[in-house]
């Protein structure tokens, strides 16, 4: 076992956080359960690209409780919680990651993590199935296949499958419907809200909230706005969302009018310039700026610092802007994705649906041979997590008679 943290002495501090999410993930435990006794991973290496939190502790656990070896990196500089990577350091776990990383630094620690040889991939944004196939093609023939956790990965594999580049299959976690609509709408929404408080303390009552994108992520967070307050303006290119969007009450309008009027411009679409130049430098005095998408590409860091005379740092995670124009910009995590460089990430009970997807694509890919390129989680899994979730809440629901099940299978019946 080899490391690369920030401070092992943190570690028990770390044990106490993945406890607690570990409390409240039951349907992951439950998957871990049937994984201690069956061993469906014995001796398969799980190479790691996520943020490294207590959530994502508990995920590797369960994989290793299941028989198999493990190495974890970041899949983002400033998401680790260094007392998690510490507490999974001193459990025996391969774990090179730290909060504050350098580009440099991040990809490094990628490569350790290939180091190991890993027999499947589990990714959050897809460095590490960039990374395998732009510098390490070598390791791809032992590869039996890998798992996309976010939106703006599945985007990159996409395209990466429309170019025939992408040489081993990949299970599209995210798109599963107990990932997207529960921790992209109701994780986003609530983390990202969070981190914003965290870095700002500021009122949301009152404020005009501008939200760009309206994708399942864009939904959440508009949502959790408007119930603390917030009169929400939502930007979008898709016709069918902007619609969707205006009938659920929100205003839409083109990013130049937004920005102009926004007191907090939050970005959540997966795509690059969503708030440009010329925006910032129509934004009323004392806009604050943050990102919810998975990279740093969203808000234009470079044209802030073009527009600017002066940049302070005047909270933890808060970059004050001074522009040439005398208004005072205020920028949440370096424009990172503010709800986890900033505050926790998703609660641990909506996080426990889409590590319990991940633990069984990986189950799925280690029993299954498949082609390569982008899958779709099968439904059998999505239809387990839910069941399991329900039982968990002591939730009970219906079951089809067999008449209710002859009706939906016939053609013939009709008034």
């Amino acid at each position: 076992m080899t490391y690369n943290v920030k401070d092992i002495k943190l570690a028990k501090k770390g044990q106490k956080k993945i406890d607690w999410a570990e409390n409240h993930m039951p349907v992951l435990l439950n998957i871990r359960k049937d994984f201690e006794r069956e061993k469906p991973l014995k001796d398969i290496c799980v190479g790691f690209a996520l943020h490294v939190t207590k959530e994502t502790a508990a995920l590797v656990r369960t994989l290793r409780c299941g028989g198999a070896k493990v190495a974890i990196t970041s899949c983002n500089p400033l998401s680790t919680q260094d007392d998690v990577a510490a507490a999974l350091a001193e459990d025996g776990i391969n774990v090179y990651a730290w909060r504050g990383e350098t580009t440099e630094e991040y990809y490094e620690n990628i490569d350790r993590v290939l180091d190991h040889k890993p027999e499947i991939t589990i990714d959050d944004g897809a460095d590490l199935i960039f990374a395998i196939h732009s510098k390490r093609p070598e390791l791809i023939e032992g590869i039996r296949g890998g798992c996309e956790e976010t939106t703006t990965g599945i985007v990159r594999l996409r395209a990466m499958e429309k170019d025939n580049a992408l040489k081993y299959p990949v299970l599209a976690v995210n798109d599963a419907l107990t990932k997207y609509m529960f921790d992209n709408r109701y994780g986003t929404g609530q983390s990202t809200l969070d981190g914003i408080l965290r870095a700002t303390s500021v009122l949301l009552a009152g404020k005009v909230f501008v939200v760009g994108g309206y994708g399942w992520c864009g939904k959440g967070i508009a949502m959790r706005a408007k119930g603390m307050g917030s009169s929400v303006v939502i930007t979008e290119v898709d016709p069918t969302r902007a619609l969707e969007a205006v009938m659920d009450g929100f205003r839409v309008m083109p990013m130049r009018e937004a920005a102009k009027i926004g007191d907090i411009c939050v970005t959540a679409t997966g795509d690059a310039d969503v708030i440009r130049k010329e925006h910032i430098g129509e934004m009323k005095n004392g806009a604050i700026l943050a990102n919810s998408g998975h990279f740093n590409v969203e808000l234009d860091v470079s044209g802030l610092d073009e527009l600017s005379i002066d940049k302070t740092n005047i909270r933890e995670n808060v970059e004050r802007y001074k522009l040439k124009n005398g208004r005072y910009v205020y920028l949440l995590a370096e424009g990172r994705l503010v709800n986890l460089a900033a505050a926790e990430g998703h609660p641990s009970e909506v996080m426990d649906m889409s590590f319990a997807n991940q633990a069984l694509a990986v189950k799925y890919i280690a029993d299954h041979d498949l082609e390569p390129g982008v899958h779709e989680i099968p439904k059998e899994i999505d239809e387990r997590v839910a069941e399991l979730k329900l039982q968990t809440m002591n939730i009970e629901i219906d079951i089809l008679s067999e008449r209710q099940r002859e009706y939906l299978s016939s053609w013939k019946e009709g008034t």
